[in-house]
């Protein structure tokens, strides 16, 4: 057998032999780009001292990977489709490689954010062609399967990442957290040459390049609007931003509409599957990435974890994932997509809604319960609602399909952080001030407001001063905690009752068996028009071939 896998999936007669390794290497390539998201959570508070940043500088560093990230997905699937998906993950890790090696050896927050932004263009690549491979090389009856694998491993990474994250920490300075992505991504690259085969799109015309463009600019503006806006005031730019974002939205609608093959077709949003689908992906990640952002918070500057004792705590998340996961592959078949992405989505909306029972003296364990549901309703829900969004799409359009399940993903998590970030900083600006108000000087209040390490900051340099003391640093402490605590519930209210009302959305957009059943017997109807033989019977065809009800309920449509 040759080292590398040089047949093309489209010139197979069968399935590929190594598929299931083939998807070991697509599931490592996606655990490297979400963990480099969620290990930064942990290793914020080493970089801030070290680096000396403000709370926007942090909030950039943060979200310097996000923007590009969410804005290129799908013109980069795009891209991938046409020319060669291989060899756009190979290009995406290398890029991935170069931001992180970068960011290792940088000292200065400006390069900092650049490296990052280097990380999010790789991932932008790397994270749409690891589903559009999977679902080239998988036939449509193991489809569910390895996209349920799939969907775990990006659970597992919201875990695993503050682990590592926290493991490195103990011995090794912020930059190692960087440095650990660069074996792993080499070795995913060998992985990709010898184990996953070529694929490209057949007969895919020219790419929708000015379509590309005008999403780019709608997702990017969108994005940065919702970081800046919230957190750091509404002034030009952000109003800016989201007048670009409305304006390149309408002109992308009006091109697509138009053109004679879009980079999206944006009718696919009037059918139900599709469009619930993407819907649930958003409002699920809005709610997940939100609460983890600041439970996070919590374990660490409340509770005084450090950042492996906060990774390991985390552990359950990932652990109820791949329960969710197991869950989800046995009973999608029998009771359909709806049925399960609803379920998981109100089970994630209650994890949120326990959040707002913690005050200041809540210990870990009130933060288990919702952690483990989060998780849950992540393999539950997810694995199903992208099936579902990756079967809209036909084989020469995979790359595109996996750049929108991404970016919808990745829109909601950024959209959680930045609106339910906001809201927790308002809440715990105001009730800081009621607590201490008057009982500081001005400056130092105004410092402690910034942020919870801010605040316990303040309190160290009051321990420190004679006119201070040990009894009014440790009044501050107690009233810094307390404020925050008070944030995390009154946030998660908020966070809880959108998620809530995205729930019901979905619930009412996706439709169940029978009409969805229904709706695709019309579409076959309707496709097999004509398209008969010499004999008068109907061609069969895999587009126009009616699915058995086995098939429909594992590619997620039914």
């Amino acid at each position: 057998m040759p080292f590398l896998a040089h047949t093309p999936v489209e010139k197979m007669t069968g399935p590929y032999a190594r598929r299931w390794w083939a998807l070991l290497v697509l599931c490592l390539s996606l655990l490297i780009v979400v963990m480099a998201n969620t290990s930064l959570i942990v290793a914020a508070p080493d970089m801030t001292r070290d680096l000396d940043l403000s709370s926007s500088d942090l909030q950039w560093v943060i979200d310097g990977y996000t923007v590009p990230y969410a804005a290129l997905m799908l013109v980069l699937g795009a891209i991938g489709d046409k020319y060669s998906r291989r060899g756009a993950l190979v290009t995406g890790l290398l890029i991935f490689a170069g931001g992180s090696v970068m960011g290792s050896l940088v000292d200065e927050t400006g390069l900092v954010i650049t490296a990052r932004a280097v990380m999010g263009v790789g991932a932008a690549v790397v994270m749409p062609a690891t589903l559009s491979l999977l679902v080239a090389i998988f036939p449509r009856e193991e489809r569910a399967k390895a996209i349920t694998g799939w969907t775990a491993t990006s659970g597992l990474a919201i875990a695993v990442g503050p682990l590592v994250a926290g493991w490195l920490l103990e011995d090794h300075a912020w930059g190692s957290t960087f440095l650990i992505n660069v074996p792993i991504a080499l070795v995913a690259v060998v992985g990709a040459l010898a184990l996953v085969p070529p694929s490209k799109a057949q007969g895919m015309g020219r790419i929708d390049y000015v379509g590309g463009l005008l999403s780019i600019v709608s997702v990017g503006s969108l994005v940065y609007a919702a970081i800046e806006g919230p957190h750091f005031g509404w002034g030009t730019g952000p109003i800016a931003a989201a007048v670009a974002a409305g304006v390149g939205l309408l002109a992308f609608v009006a091109w697509e509409l138009r053109h004679p093959h879009p980079m999206l077709d944006v009718r696919k949003f009037a059918q139900r599957p599709f469009s619930g689908s993407m819907l649930a992906v958003l409002f699920f990640f809005f709610g997940t990435f939100g609460a983890l952002y600041y439970a996070t918070q919590y374990l660490q500057f409340v509770l005084g974890y450090d950042a492996l004792e906060t990774g390991v705590r985390l552990l359950p998340l990932a652990g109820a994932v791949f329960a969710g996961a197991a869950v989800t592959g046995r009973l999608t078949p029998k009771l359909g997509v709806k049925a399960m992405v609803v379920t998981g989505m109100l089970i994630g909306s209650a994890g949120v809604f326990l959040l707002t029972r913690i005050d200041a003296g809540s210990s870990y364990t009130d933060f288990l319960a919702s952690l483990i549901m989060l998780g849950f309703a992540i393999g539950l829900s997810v694995s199903p609602a992208t099936d579902t969004i990756m079967g809209s799409f036909p084989e020469s359009e995979l790359g595109v399909g996996g750049g929108a399940n991404d970016t919808s993903l990745e829109l909601g998590g950024a959209l959680g952080i930045a609106i339910l970030g906001s809201l927790l900083g308002t809440a715990y600006r105001d009730k800081l001030s009621d607590l201490i108000g008057g009982h500081l000087p001005q400056a130092a209040l105004d410092t402690a407001k910034d942020s919870v390490g801010a605040g316990l900051a303040v309190a160290e340099e009051v321990a420190k001063n004679p006119a201070g003391g040990r009894q009014q640093a440790q009044a501050l402490v107690d009233a810094v905690h307390e404020a925050f605590a008070h944030s995390v519930a009154q946030t998660s209210l908020i966070g809880g009752i959108i998620m809530a009302a995205g729930t019901l959305i979905v619930l009412a957009v996706l439709p169940g068996r029978r009409a969805a059943g229904t709706g695709r017997a019309a579409k076959t109807r309707e496709a097999g028009a004509g398209t008969t033989d010499e004999s008068g019977q109907p061609r069969e065809s895999e587009e126009v071939r009616e699915p058995t009800d086995a098939q429909e309920a594992r590619s997620g449509i039914a």
